[in-house]
């Protein structure tokens, strides 16, 4: 039995990386929601997994991804800390993985918040109070990770989303893939999940500057 099941997981993951890498079945009815299908619209602005960055908010957001998602604000102890809406498991069509929604909203109205939200014994999560649940769902998303079920890779990373701008090593085991007018930094690390994230065109030069590249040899 547990070869079966050892398997029937092998071949799912096969399955995927078959499609991120261009293998997928046709089918009638066209897949939308994938982490390369970004929209760059008129205003400049960027629309993936059906969210505008900077416009959609939360409220919206769970109309189009459904509420089966943990909300809380993720903080250390002496940190003003963000606003998270976490899915477990999102998919569209064959791509499976989490996908995070980090809100925009400043340190002075999320203080208020998380003086009334509970936090989990022993963890960085405080859920909000359901008086401060309207307030969430007015909140714009700012930032949205997503990080697949399988690893990627340089080959499939170019295939779908094109030649990077530019790749920045910044640890021994991570490269970022920067991608300025779509707004996406692909993070691979080869000692954990990959990362595929998402921000308004408008603020990636002030994310790239935060990028430190490791020296390279010789330096």
């Amino acid at each position: 039995m547990k070869y079966y099941i050892a398997l029937l997981i092998a071949i799912l993951v096969v399955l995927g990386q078959m499609f991120f890498s261009g293998h997928e079945e046709s089918s009638n009815q066209p897949v939308t929601g994938l982490p390369w299908q970004i929209e760059i619209l008129p205003d400049g602005d960027t629309r993936v997994f059906g969210i505008t960055l900077g416009h959609t908010t939360l409220g919206e957001a769970i109309e189009q991804l459904g509420n089966d998602m943990d909300l809380a604000i993720i903080a250390a102890p002496y940190e003003a800390g963000t606003l998270e809406a976490y899915y477990s498991h999102y998919s569209a069509g064959p791509i499976t993985g989490k996908l995070i929604l980090v809100m925009d909203i400043t340190t002075d109205a999320l203080s208020p918040i998380r003086e009334r939200a509970f936090q989990n014994s022993g963890t960085r999560k405080y859920h909000l109070h359901p008086d401060d649940l309207p307030i969430a769902y007015r909140t714009p998303v700012k930032v949205i990770s997503f990080l697949p079920s399988f690893n990627l890779d340089k080959e499939i990373v170019q295939f779908r989303f094109g030649a990077p701008v530019e790749i920045i090593q910044v640890q021994t085991q991570q490269k970022h893939f920067l991608y300025p007018d779509k707004g996406l930094d692909i993070i691979l690390n080869t000692d954990g999940k990959d990362i595929l994230q998402y921000l308004s065109p408008d603020e990636f030069s002030a994310y790239r500057a935060q990028l430190q590249p490791i020296p390279s040899a010789g330096e």
